[in-house]
């Protein structure tokens, strides 16, 4: 059975990243890494984007594994929001 998240009752896109910088005030870079099939050569090829994310209390350091959540656009380029910190960095 699937558990049911808080992303898929709301039709929300979530995705699971690395924090890449953390140097702003609340808020975080996280970079998402996905694998696409390449249409030609048939090879499974990783693709990456950054996206800035809200972090109210300060409370992600790079390196650490987070699950971001979409929301409401926060400022010019900021519209994703942490959920929690899945694993701290080593």
């Amino acid at each position: 059975m699937a558990v049911q998240t808080q992303a898929a009752e709301s039709g929300k896109k979530e995705f699971i990243g690395t924090v890449k910088s953390d140097k702003m005030e609340k808020t975080i870079v996280v970079s998402i890494e996905t694998l696409a099939l390449h249409p030609l050569y048939k090879k499974y090829v990783k693709r990456s984007k950054k996206v800035k994310a809200h972090d109210e209390k300060n409370q992600a350091k790079m390196g650490d594994r987070v699950r971001v959540i979409e929301c409401r656009p926060i400022s010019k380029e900021k519209c994703w929001k942490l959920v929690e910190i899945i694993e701290r960095a080593k």
